[in-house]
């Protein structure tokens, strides 16, 4: 896949919720680390579109730094909900390429328009519950997120 190439939509990403008082948990599940970032990125933002509807007419690319993958999680969540923000898009699709403590990632979507119907506001990815871990069967990343 060349670098600016849009990742062709995952049919099963594998993400899901689990119940939080007044917020909600997220967990994103995946073969390597990245792909499991990737699971909890669609997962955060399809509580907020029908993603699949969401078609890549945009890309954001962005880098940051951190060695810890549980803070990294975090810090990866609360980027793309700040670049969606503050350029007016809503994101579908994602990439994310980790090299040490340095992460790449890349998101693609488009701006808000009629046929996405909005759904619940993700203020922010917390601190609470917050886990990256491997397990037999691949890595989960989960977290609570703000709404």
């Amino acid at each position: 896949m060349a670098a600016h190439e849009v990742p062709a939509p995952n049919a099963h990403p594998d993400y899901g919720y689990f119940d939080h008082d007044a917020d909600v948990g997220l967990s994103g599940r995946g073969p390597t680390l990245e792909a499991a970032f990737e699971a909890a990125a669609t997962g955060l933002f399809a509580l907020m579109v029908d993603v699949a509807a969401v078609r890549p007419r945009e890309r954001v690319a962005f880098v940051f730094e951190e060695a810890d993958p549980e803070l990294a999680l975090v810090e990866w969540l609360n980027r793309l909900l700040a670049e969606a923000r503050s350029r007016g898009l809503v994101f579908g699709r994602f990439r994310l390429r980790r090299q040490g403590d340095r992460w790449q990632g890349e998101a693609w979507g488009e701006p808000w328009r009629a046929g996405l119907e909005p759904g619940v506001e993700v203020k922010g990815a917390t601190l609470t519950m917050l886990a990256v871990r491997q397990e037999p069967q691949g890595w989960e990343a989960r977290c609570v997120v703000d709404v």
